[in-house]
């Protein structure tokens, strides 16, 4: 092997190790930051009330009517409401029979959007 081909190989592998390790700190970084699925437990409510429903009016009523008037379902965990989005059709019928109850949410957190993948009653 001449000093060219293995100055050659040399940068090739070097070049190789550099993206290989900057892709794995790269996903290590996407994961921690929410890109992957996570799973949030929570009280179902909606977008346009967060926690505060109507006075008077049942948390699961109240859910139900913003809902029907175009707000989004929503996940209060803690301090923190969550936007829910999907077009599951299973995923919608459980969130609306959930609605003031307890339900466990699998998705991809966006900012204050959870992107739903399940949902399941608690």
């Amino acid at each position: 092997m001449n000093r060219c081909s293995r100055w050659f190989t040399a940068i090739i592998f070097a070049s190789v190790f550099v993206f290989v390790f900057a892709s794995a700190a790269f996903l290590d970084l996407y994961a921690a930051a929410g890109g992957g699925k996570r799973t949030f437990t929570g009280e179902v409510g909606d977008a346009m009330c967060g926690r505060k429903h109507m006075e008077g009016e049942p948390a699961a009523q109240c859910t139900r009517a913003c809902v029907a008037h175009g707000s989004k379902f929503a996940l209060v965990v803690g301090d923190k409401i969550y936007t829910l989005e999907t077009a599951d059709k299973a995923a919608l019928d459980t969130l609306d029979k959930q609605a003031g109850k307890v339900a466990t949410v699998t998705g991809t957190l966006d900012g204050d959007t959870i992107q739903v993948s399940s949902v399941v009653a608690k």
